[in-house]
């Protein structure tokens, strides 16, 4: 693939607040805008039916979420908008990497461990109220970004398990079945802005402090009145340290204006007056978009014609894919010649496998085609710095093991020869590859 594309799913399990806009909707929609990536969008209804059991609430979720993202200017025309539901193949392919994938992998994703910490400090069975779904959940995530080959999935550092996952996943099948799947990259969010609510905690609907992105005008007025402030009367000097206020305000507001209101604050501005300064800023902002996002909300068909259109454009890219990976796992036509096979394992690579282990620090390896240790690394504190490290092997070869020398060995009785020859092997690929 010429061109690098970008993933990013949307879970609907609430009704978008303030905070998913600043923190993912606006930076998202700029995003969308770039004209050298490809971007992916994609309502993740399989996932809410994992915590979610009422059925009009998902259904209204994903109509006020595809709304939402739509009024504040994601162009169907230029990213792939779909739904999950409306791929077949996504779950088809979950199944595909669930047998390609340790559970033992699985035993370890944060949520799954969470559910069984909790379980265990009460005293219950591990498992009690533990669904399947969650259990599979970074399957089916790992799915979503493998069917469509991305390249960069944003997300947050709670994220990255998932991300470090779908990698495994991937090198699992490729080296079992030939080139197939790109590894993907987690593209971190160090600086998503976060919002907090109208208690001063972070907003979110778990604490029910949210302020609804499109909440009428009246009703923005008054829950924007209702944040909470500390006692200091009009004249007293107040610190913007800690102030929910002036946060939010800072999220609307140009650098200049967020200076004017930091003045305000030491000058002793009254609350009710910065309340409305605050209100005044936002409306400023929203009230266009409200008005796009009331017409959709009025228009569901709109909203199902364009889920539909994107269903189409997702779908010309993971049929014929999925036929792709059937045929490679042997699911394909009884007329089919055994070369079929003989090709398949020809194609068997050398991997790199990236993964997380319990002291927090992030490591890889690298294996050849019939699994055997060629180099192991020592502890990274980040994965990007680790993901460097084997974009500089992939790319320099064994010249790169001399910046490399601290953090990398080779396995026992592996010679320098053997990891050229196969980190040659991958380079070859990888051209094949671009020429097809």
């Amino acid at each position: 693939m010429s061109i690098e594309r970008f993933l990013t799913g949307i879970t609907p399990s609430g009704t978008p607040h303030l905070g998913n806009y600043v923190g993912s909707i606006r930076p998202s929609v700029a995003a969308s805008l770039r004209t050298d990536v490809q971007s992916f969008y994609f309502l993740a209804d399989y996932h809410a039916l994992i915590k979610i059991d009422d059925p009009a609430r998902i259904q209204r979720s994903t109509l006020e979420i595809a709304a939402s993202w739509l009024a504040c200017g994601l162009d169907p025309d230029k990213v792939v908008f779909y739904r999950q539901s409306d791929v077949p193949e996504i779950p088809e392919l979950t199944w595909f990497l669930s047998c390609v994938l340790g559970k033992g992998v699985l035993n370890r994703a944060h949520a799954y461990k969470a559910a069984v910490d909790k379980n265990t400090a009460a005293g219950l069975d591990v498992d009690s109220d533990v669904n399947v779904g969650l259990f599979m959940y970074p399957v089916l995530m790992g799915a979503d970004i493998l069917m469509f080959n991305a390249h960069q999935v944003p997300v947050g550092r709670d994220q990255v398990q998932h991300i470090e996952m779908a990698r495994d996943m991937a090198n699992s099948f490729n080296h079992r079945y030939g080139l197939h799947f790109t590894a993907p990259e987690a593209a971190i969010e160090d600086n998503v802005a976060t919002l907090p609510g109208l208690d001063g905690r972070k907003m979110s609907k778990s604490y029910d402090n949210t302020i609804p992105l499109f909440a009428p005008r009246a009703q923005l007025q008054k829950l924007i009145g209702g944040i909470v402030t500390d006692s200091k009367a009009p004249g007293e000097a107040k610190s913007v340290e800690g102030s929910a206020l002036f946060q939010i305000y800072q999220a609307f507001a140009s650098p200049q204006d967020t200076e004017t209101l930091r003045q305000a604050y030491a000058s002793g501005i009254g609350w009710g007056e910065a309340k409305q300064l605050v209100f005044e800023r936002i409306d400023q902002e929203l009230a266009p978009l409200r008005a796009s996002y009331d017409a959709l909300m009025n228009n569901p068909g709109k909203i199902e014609a364009i889920f539909q259109a994107g269903a189409v454009k997702a779908r010309a890219i993971a049929t014929p894919f999925m036929a792709e990976l059937r045929h490679a796992v042997g699911l394909r036509d009884l007329r089919a010649k055994d070369a079929a096979s003989a090709k398949t394992a020809k194609v068997a690579l050398p991997v790199f496998k990236q993964y997380r282990e319990s002291d927090g620090q992030f490591y890889f390896k690298f294996q050849s085609a019939d699994g055997k240790l060629l180099l192991q690394s020592r502890g990274f504190a980040s994965p990007k710095v680790a993901g460097q490290s084997i974009a500089a092997l992939q790319t320099q070869g064994i010249s790169a093991l001399t910046d490399l020398a601290s953090q990398v060995q080779l396995a026992d009785g592996v010679a320098t020869s053997d990891l050229e020859a196969a980190l040659q092997a991958l380079r070859e690929a990888k051209a094949e590859s671009k020429t097809k």
